[in-house]
């Protein structure tokens, strides 16, 4: 956190800052005068740390499934991903999702129904889900046309320009590929606001709160999907969600996914380079609040 300068610092008051090497941004409200009349984290009941899935519907599932791809892109056809696409469906309809599937979307098919899903009115609705099912590399996914940025699809649900989802969860799940690295492995011996009323003056939150994206991998590699049984992030998700969605907390849940696909597969192929490699997925998380699948 920024701080203020000696000079403030002197006269008792601190101010907030940014980073950078210089800035004409002027220093806004102080600590101080939004600790006075601001709800601290400490001070909010549990209850009120998860999100209130209390609505008519739990929310919106959305999947891309992205299988057969234009010659031009070098794309070769994702076999296996039709089985990923049907296990999600009824992995989210099983938790009371409102499922949608597209299949074999180009990169303007998939920005405009991601702009229609944003203007909808999910008021009714608890969270959204998108899932992305594809060829992709650093920060893009593939449209069967081309590729398209990450940040561009999942831009129009930011809380200015979705406002029925404002303060609600945004969950993007990512089976893509993220660069063209191998994950070797290591051998090892063993493995060791809602609050009610008026308690509360603040009247903003960040446009990028409340959204959480779930890589099947990390950064800059591989990701792995086999043509019979669909890929390993995919099957682990929806196997962890089947089991235990309606009981832990997402984090917890996805945690299990990441240890399921990190010990329980390992790829097999004829091919020596790409044969016995191992693959972990990436959470990043900008959720508020613990999410529950159940009210």
């Amino acid at each position: 956190m920024g701080g203020g300068s000696a000079a403030e610092a002197d006269k008792g008051t601190m101010s907030d800052t940014i980073d950078a090497r210089s800035s004409t941004i002027e220093e806004g409200k102080s600590e101080k005068q939004f600790a006075d009349n601001a709800l601290t984290v400490d001070a909010v009941p549990d209850q009120y740390m998860k999100y209130n899935m209390n609505y008519k519907h739990i929310g919106m599932c959305i999947i891309f499934n992205n299988k057969n791809f234009h010659p031009e892109t070098g794309m070769s056809q994702r076999k296996g991903t039709d089985v990923d696409a049907g296990n999600l469906k009824k992995t989210f309809q099983k938790l009371g999702f409102q499922v949608m599937i597209y299949t074999d979307q180009t990169c303007g098919e998939m920005v405009e129904k991601l702009k229609d899903a944003a203007k909808g009115d999910y008021s009714q609705m608890a969270s959204f889900v998108c899932i992305f099912l594809s060829h992709g590399d650093d920060g893009i996914l593939y449209g069967t046309d081309g590729f398209q940025e990450i940040k561009e699809l999942t831009s129009y649900f930011k809380g200015n320009q979705c406002r029925s989802l404002i303060g609600k969860p945004k969950l993007f799940f990512i089976q893509a590929c993220r660069g063209n690295q191998f994950d070797g492995g290591v051998e090892t011996d063993s493995i060791p606001d809602e609050v009610s009323g008026n308690s509360t003056h603040l009247r903003k939150l960040p446009i990028e709160a409340d959204f959480l994206y779930a890589y099947s991998t990390a950064p800059g590699y591989y990701s792995w999907r086999n043509t019979g049984n669909g890929s390993w992030f995919i099957q682990s998700l929806c196997y962890i969600l089947d089991k235990h969605g309606k009981e832990l907390e997402l984090m917890q849940l996805l945690t299990r996914v990441n240890h399921k696909v990190a010990l329980e597969f390992e790829s097999s192929t004829s091919i020596e380079a790409c044969n016995e490699k191992k693959q972990i997925p990436c959470i990043i998380s900008m959720l508020t609040k613990e999410l529950y699948f159940h009210r």
